[in-house]
């Protein structure tokens, strides 16, 4: 058999197999509109990094009004429980000062006060008379997942961490169904190398999608997924003149995901005011009279003179 009645052979099979004589089809076409094909950006890494350490230097401090629902629990622990969305003032400033106050929806009535610094946090629950007060650094876990929430959980979603120039940064390229981005992986050094947070680009528009945070051995301490990014208030009716450092936009969705803490935050910003400047008494919270005073150790067998561990 010759190699041009071979092909034939091939060409005809093909045809028949495709539809061409009747029989079933293998290949659909579908032509989509050109205004439907999605927009994919390029960067380089050196520009990655520079548009997302300008938001990490840019942002000084938040205050901000914001819708918020908590959601504790997951199929892995067998039980979720999805809260009442609360409204919730928010003020940050660094390097790690952070309060939040939510507020039950109409009545107006205070659910919890919670402030963190770099070494301690205070939670005030009116609800039931307490006063929480812990190490930023204990990793202890309630048994109820919504009580492991923390204030300073949401600074890094809030103020970033700057990559320092000495640090290692990997670059990639992923893709799946519903978009393509760029990720930057920031390593830890030592005695062996870790990762210690990944940034995601979304390649439409290049803006931060999702910082993921790692704790020692590759835990993943806290999945952060942003959205919806538009101007600074003011820029676009009232420009001014352009200033080095200073942040055009900012997210107003917002999702904090703590797997090991067993809890998920939806918080959508309703009012922003960034690099306001906050006295610090804004950010003190006495513990009220009549309440009980709960000292949150690492384990529940410490028990600190003066309260009981939680």
């Amino acid at each position: 058999m010759n190699i041009r009645v071979l092909n034939w052979m091939v060409w005809a099979t093909l045809v028949s197999l495709s539809g061409g004589c009747g029989g079933p089809a293998i290949k659909k076409t579908t032509n989509l509109p050109p205004n439907s094909k999605p927009v994919v950006l390029a960067a380089t890494r050196d520009e990655l990094l520079d548009k997302y350490n300008e938001i990490a230097r840019g942002v000084k401090s938040v205050n901000a009004t914001v819708d918020l629902k908590p959601i504790a629990g997951s199929k892995y622990s067998g039980v979720i429980e999805e809260y009442h969305e609360v409204k919730a003032f928010l003020l940050a400033q660094r390097p790690s000062q952070i309060r939040m106050i939510g507020q039950a929806p109409v009545v107006g009535t205070t659910i919890f006060d919670m402030v963190s610094d770099s070494e301690t946090f205070r939670v005030y629950i009116p609800s039931k008379t307490k006063f929480l007060v812990g190490s930023v650094a204990a990793e202890r876990n309630s048994n109820k997942p919504i009580e492991n929430l923390r204030p300073q959980h949401l600074l890094e979603a809030l103020l970033w961490h700057e990559v320092r120039k000495e640090e290692s940064v990997l670059f990639e390229e992923f893709n799946d169904e519903t978009a393509r981005y760029y990720v930057l992986t920031v390593l830890r050094g030592g005695y062996r190398t870790e990762i210690l947070r990944k940034i995601w680009f979304d390649r439409s528009n290049l803006q931060v999608s999702r910082l993921q945070t790692f704790g020692p051995k590759g835990v993943l301490l806290s999945d952060v997924h942003i959205s919806d990014w538009q101007p600074v208030p003011g820029d676009q009716e009232h420009p001014a003149p352009s200033t080095p450092g200073a942040v055009s936009a900012f997210p107003r969705q917002i999702r904090i995901e703590r797997p090991h803490d067993d809890y998920r935050l939806d918080l959508q910003i309703i009012k922003l005011t960034l690099n306001e400047d906050l006295p610090a008494d804004r950010f003190k919270l006495e513990q009220p009279a009549g309440t009980e005073l709960v000292r949150v150790a690492d384990t529940a067998e410490e028990k600190p003179p003066g309260g009981k561990p939680q």
